[in-house]
C-alpha cells in the first residue's frame, strides 16, 4: 500500500523529470507577455501548499508556523486546568510551568531579529541551534571531516558567519588539509613585507568615452535578482553595500524600489529580458527601450550587459509565477497579476554579432552619460570570445569591464543539465579571457591598473585566498553571490527553488521573509564583506606587493605531483603572453591560430542569427 505522502513525493519526482526532459520550443524561448484577468489587483500571499512541494523535512515540521506556535500553546494552556480538575496537582503544576516555558521562549523568538529561522519558526527553531551547538563533536567522533563541498563546506560556511558577526575568526592547531596532496595551493610570501593602505579599482578610467568612471572596492555583491530573492533580502544587501561602500550588482531582474532604498552603488545588470529597460513587440517578445533605458540608469554606477550566467550558461533566467509580486512585476516591466512562468530568452534581440554588440555597448554608454559599460559572460566557445575581441581592436569600440563568471556558480534555478555539465570553470576561463585580452593589447600583465578593459571574477569566491588567486589569474575585482547570502544567515537549505526558504532570503512568501530584518542583516554584510577584503590585502602585504595591479600567477604556486609543484603560469602557459603579441603573431601557438582563424571583421555583420 502506498501512503498518501509517498504517492505526492513520487508524482513531484516525475513532474520534476518530465520538466528537465522537457525541450523548448521556438515559442517558449521569448519571453511572453504575462495576462491576468482585468479585475482589481489583489495582494499576493503565497500558499502554505508551496511548501509542501519540497522534500527533505517531515511535513509537520514544514508547516511550523506563528499560527500553529499559537494554537499548540492553548492546548498545552489549558491543560493544567484540565488536569487540576482531575486534581493531578503535581501534573497540573508540571503542566502549567512547561505552557509557561513554552510561551516565553517562542515570545522572545518572535520578537527578536538576529536569527529568522526562530522568528519563523518560533520555539521549534532552537533545535537547530541546539543541534549546531553539538555538531563539531558529533562530526569528530562519527561522521566525516568538515571540508566536505555540498557546494559548500561547513568550515567555509562557518568562517563567514564568524566575519559576518564579527566574532574571533582564528583557527587553532594548525591547517586541516592535507597539503602535500595534488591540486594544493599556496602563497609564497616575502621577506620583506609591505604595509598597504584601502585598496580600490578605478573602472573605466582608462576609456576617454567613459566620462563617469567608477570606483571600486575588490570585493562586491555578484548578480542576484530581486525575485530569486525576497525584498527584505535585497534591501539588506543594498543596504550594507552603502555601509561597506562596494557595489550591488542588481542581477537580471532590474532595479526595484528596494534595490534604491537601500541606497547602496548598483551594478545594473541588462539581461535578455530587458527588466527596467525594455518592454514587447508585437509578437510578444521582449525588445530594448533606449528611452526607458536612459531614465533608470541614472540610478546606476555601472551597467552590465549579461550573455550567460555559470550556474546555466545559454540559458535565460526562471522565475515561477507564483513568486511575481506587484513589486517584482513593477521592476520588471511585467503586466500583474501574473499568470504564466516570468522566462527569459537565452540571447539578446538588440544584437547578433560582434559588431553590433559593441554598437551596442556604445549606445549604453552614450545613454547613461559615459558610466561605465561591461558584459558579463560564461566562458563557452573560446573561437568566439576571441572573435569578439578582434571586434574591440578592429572597431576601437571595447567594454570598460568583462565579468567572467565561472561554471561553478550558482543560482536559484537551473537544469541540472547546465549547471553540471555545461560552461568554463572559473580558473581556466580567467586566464584565458585576461591572456587574449592581454594579446590584443587591452590589458596590461605587469601593471593591471593600465589596462583599458577591467576583469570581474566570480564563481565560489567566498576568502580572501580565493580573492588574491583571482587576481593572480588576471582579475581586478571579485565579485560573490553565496558568500553574501550566508552573511543573511543563509544556512545551504538548497530549497532556493521550491518557495519555502525557511531564512527568508530565497522566497516571496511574505510569512517566510517577515523573519528577515535588514537592519540587523545589513551589519552582517558589511562585516563579512570588510573583513574578507581585509584578509586578501594581508595576503598581498605577506607577498611584498604594493598594490592589487601587481598580483600576478607567480604569487600562487599549486602541487601538481607528489613532489612537485609550479606556478599559475605554468600551469596555465597562456599567462605567459606578451602585451600586444597576438597583433604581432607573436602570441603562444594555440592563442595565436585562435586570433588568425577568426572571422574578419568586415564579415561579421552577416554572422548568422
Amino acid at each position: 500500500m502506498i501512503l498518501p505522502s509517498m504517492r505526492a513525493a513520487c508524482a513531484g519526482r516525475l513532474i520534476s523529470r518530465q520538466h528537465c526532459r522537457a525541450r523548448p520550443t521556438a515559442a517558449s524561448q521569448q519571453l511572453r507577455p504575462l495576462s491576468g484577468p482585468p479585475a482589481e489587483e489583489k495582494k499576493w500571499h503565497a500558499s502554505r501548499s508551496d511548501r509542501s512541494e519540497s522534500v527533505g523535512l517531515p511535513d509537520w515540521i514544514e508547516h511550523w508556523s506563528r499560527d500553529n506556535f499559537r494554537r499548540f500553546g492553548y492546548v498545552l494552556g489549558a491543560t493544567p486546568v484540565v488536569l487540576a480538575g482531575l486534581e493531578a496537582y503535581p501534573a497540573s503544576a508540571l503542566a502549567a510551568a512547561v505552557a509557561a516555558g513554552y510561551w516565553k521562549v517562542g515570545l522572545t523568538d518572535m520578537d527578536q531579529k538576529g536569527q529568522t529561522i526562530r522568528r519563523n519558526f518560533p520555539v521549534l527553531g532552537n533545535a537547530r541551534y541546539l543541534l549546531e551547538m553539538i555538531r563539531p563533536e558529533i562530526r569528530q567522533y562519527f561522521v566525516e571531516g568538515d571540508h566536505e563541498s555540498v557546494p559548500f563546506s561547513r568550515a567555509q560556511r562557518t568562517t563567514v558567519y564568524e566575519r559576518a558577526k564579527g566574532v574571533d575568526c582564528t583557527m587553532p592547531f594548525g591547517t586541516r588539509r592535507d597539503i602535500n596532496a595534488v591540486g594544493y595551493e599556496w602563497v609564497n610570501h616575502s621577506m620583506y613585507p609591505t604595509h598597504l593602505e584601502e585598496q580600490r579599482v578605478l573602472i573605466g578610467g582608462n576609456n576617454p568615452e567613459t566620462t563617469q568612471p567608477y570606483s571600486a572596492s575588490l570585493l562586491n555583491i555578484s548578480a542576484m535578482s530581486y525575485g530569486a530573492l525576497s525584498e527584505r533580502a535585497i534591501l539588506a544587501l543594498s543596504s550594507g553595500a552603502k555601509m561597506g561602500n562596494f557595489y550591488h550588482n542588481t542581477g537580471e531582474g532590474g532595479m526595484s524600489r528596494f534595490h534604491k532604498e537601500g541606497g547602496g552603488d548598483l551594478t545594473w545588470n541588462v539581461g535578455t529580458g530587458y527588466f527596467g529597460c525594455g518592454g514587447f513587440d508585437e509578437n510578444g517578445a521582449r525588445i530594448f527601450d533606449p528611452e526607458l533605458f536612459r531614465e533608470n540608469a541614472k540610478f546606476a554606477s555601472m551597467i552590465e550587459i549579461k550573455l550567460s550566467q555559470g550556474a546555466k550558461p545559454a540559458h535565460g533566467g526562471l522565475l515561477p509565477k507564483n513568486k511575481i509580486t506587484k513589486e517584482i512585476a513593477e521592476a520588471r516591466n511585467l503586466p500583474f497579476p501574473a499568470t504564466q512562468n516570468c522566462d527569459s530568452p537565452n540571447r539578446h534581440s538588440a544584437f547578433s554579432n560582434s559588431v553590433e554588440m559593441c554598437e551596442f555597448i556604445s549606445e549604453l554608454r552614450r545613454l547613461s552619460d559615459g558610466k561605465p559599460v561591461g558584459i558579463k559572460l560564461c566562458l563557452g566557445h573560446t573561437s568566439e570570445f576571441v572573435e569578439l575581441v578582434r571586434a574591440f581592436v578592429d572597431t576601437g569600440i571595447h567594454p570598460d569591464f568583462i565579468t567572467v563568471d565561472g561554471a561553478e556558480g550558482g543560482t536559484g534555478a537551473a537544469p541540472p543539465e547546465f549547471s553540471n555539465t555545461i560552461g568554463t570553470p572559473l580558473n581556466e576561463a580567467l586566464s584565458f579571457v585576461h591572456a587574449t585580452l592581454v594579446g590584443a593589447g587591452l590589458r596590461d600583465p605587469n601593471d593591471k591598473s593600465k589596462s583599458k578593459v577591467a576583469l570581474i571574477a566570480s564563481g565560489k569566491i567566498i576568502s580572501g585566498f580565493s580573492m588574491f588567486k583571482a587576481f593572480a589569474l588576471g582579475a581586478d575585482v571579485a565579485n560573490c553571490a553565496r558568500g553574501f547570502l550566508f552573511s543573511l544567515g543563509c544556512i545551504q537549505a538548497l530549497k532556493c527553488n521550491t518557495n519555502t526558504c525557511p531564512t527568508g532570503i530565497t522566497t516571496q512568501d511574505p510569512d517566510l521573509a517577515w523573519g528577515l530584518d535588514p537592519a540587523t542583516k545589513k551589519v552582517r554584510v558589511a562585516n563579512f564583506q570588510k573583513a574578507t577584503v581585509e584578509g586578501c590585502v594581508e595576503i598581498m602585504e605577506a607577498a611584498g606587493v604594493d598594490s592589487w595591479a601587481q598580483v600576478g600567477p607567480r604569487h600562487v604556486y599549486r602541487r601538481v605531483g607528489t613532489d612537485t609543484s609550479c606556478a599559475l603560469d605554468e600551469v596555465y602557459e597562456r599567462l605567459k603572453v606578451e602585451k600586444g603579441a597576438l597583433l604581432e603573431g607573436s602570441g603562444p601557438a594555440g592563442l595565436q591560430n585562435l586570433w588568425e582563424g577568426g572571422m574578419p571583421v568586415n564579415k561579421m555583420r552577416a554572422a548568422p542569427v
